[in-house]
C-alpha cells in the first residue's frame, strides 16, 4: 500500500487504520481520542493544514466523516533527539545497493525513541535517498554489514535472498570460555519471541533456529580472564538468535545487558558496546550473476589491537 505522503527529513509517513464504527463521527474525532492526550492541538493542526491524507492522497479534513476511510497518513512530529556519538560508513554503494557498517548502538529503524538517530533516517538523509529501505536488520546493539536496497525496482531480488537463505552471514563474538565445550559445534533450538516480552526464549518443539560456533583465538583481557574470539554462523535468522545460543553454551557474549541474565535498563554506556559484530555478508548478486562478499572494517574493542 504506498503513502500518499512523501518521505519528509528522511522519516515515512505513518499510516493509522480507522474503525469502520464507532461513537466518533468524524476521523479526526477518533485521532483525537486515541492520541489527543499526547498531542492534541498538534492533531488538530495536521488536519487543518491538509497533512492528513487516505489512500489515493485524499484530504482528510477535520469534518471527514469516520467510515469515509479505512487508512489515513499523517507526519508524526519527532521529538528533538540527542545524536547518538557514533558514525556509519558506507563501503559499497550503487544505484541498487548500499552497504554500510553499522556502528554499536544506532538502530537499524526507527523506532520507540530513535526516529532521527537510525541507520536508515540517517542515511535517507546523508544519501539523498529517500526511497531508501533496509534488505535485513542488525540489533540497536550489534555492529556490522547491514544492506539497503535504493532501488524499488529491483530491492524485491535482494530480499528474495534473504527470504531464500541464499546468503552467507559471518558473525564475531568475544564471549568467556568454557574449556570443556567441545567446539566448534552446531546449535539447534526452538525459539519464539512476543510482541509483549522483551526477550527470545527458547522452548521445546522442532527446531528453528541453527547456529555454527567455532572458537578462532583466546586472549587474556588484562584483568585476569581468558576470552574468547569466535565466529558464529547463523542459518536462520530469528531476533537475538546468536545472543540466546552463546548464553545457552554458558558463554554469553561479552557485555550483553540481555543473555542470559536481564539487567535494569539504564543510560547507554558507550565505553562497553556488546561485543558482537556482523563481519561478512557473501551472496551471489541477482542482478550481476556476480559472487560478492561485504565486510565490515570494524574491530570489536574487547579484542587486543590488530
Amino acid at each position: 500500500m504506498k503513502s500518499p505522503l512523501p518521505v519528509r527529513n528522511g522519516v515515512n509517513a505513518t499510516r493509522l487504520r480507522l474503525p469502520a464504527e464507532g461513537p466518533w463521527i468524524t476521523a479526526m474525532d477518533y485521532v483525537l481520542e486515541r492520541f489527543g492526550h499526547v498531542d492534541a492541538v498538534g492533531i488538530v493542526n495536521r488536519f487543518a493544514r491538509g497533512e492528513v491524507r487516505a489512500l489515493g492522497g485524499s484530504v482528510v479534513t477535520e469534518h471527514t466523516p469516520l467510515a469515509e476511510h479505512t487508512f489515513i497518513w499523517y507526519y508524526r512530529e519527532v521529538p528533538p533527539e540527542v545524536r547518538i556519538p557514533v558514525e556509519l560508513e558506507v563501503l559499497h554503494q550503487d544505484k541498487d545497493l548500499v552497504v554500510v557498517d553499522k556502528p554499536h548502538f544506532l538502530p537499524t529503524t526507527p523506532g520507540g525513541r530513535y526516529v532521527a538517530e537510525s541507520a536508515l533516517v540517517r542515511l535517507r538523509n546523508l544519501l539523498d535517498l529517500p526511497e531508501l529501505v533496509p534488505i535485513h536488520r542488525l540489533d540497536r546493539m550489534t555492529a556490522g554489514v547491514l544492506l539497503f536496497a535504493a532501488n524499488p525496482e529491483t530491492r524485491g531480488k535482494y530480499q528474495l535472498l534473504f527470504e531464500k537463505r541464499a546468503v552467507q552471514k559471518q558473525y564475531e563474538a568475544v564471549a568467556a570460555i568454557r574449556p570443556e565445550l567441545d567446539l566448534p559445534r552446531t546449535v539447534t533450538s526452538r525459539m519464539i519471541k512476543s510482541r509483549t516480552y522483551l526477550l527470545a526464549q527458547e522452548v521445546q518443539g522442532d527446531p528453528n533456529t541453527q547456529t555454527r560456533v567455532e572458537l578462532l583465538a583466546t586472549h587474556d583481557d588484562g584483568a585476569g580472564r581468558r576470552l574468547g574470539r569466535y565466529k558464529l554462523e547463523p542459518h536462520t535468522g530469528k531476533t537475538h538468535q546468536l545472543r540466546v545460543h552463546m548464553a545457552g553454551l554458558g558463554i554469553g557474549i561479552l557485555n550483553d545487558l540481555f543473555y542470559p541474565d536481564l539487567y535494569p535498563e539504564t543510560a547507554d554506556d558507550y565505553s562497553k558496546p556488546l561485543q558482537l559484530l556482523a563481519r561478512s555478508i557473501a551472496f551471489t548478486d541477482p542482478l550481476t550473476g556476480r559472487d560478492v562478499e561485504y565486510r565490515s572494517r570494524r574491530q570489536l574493542s574487547a579484542l587486543p589491537a590488530a
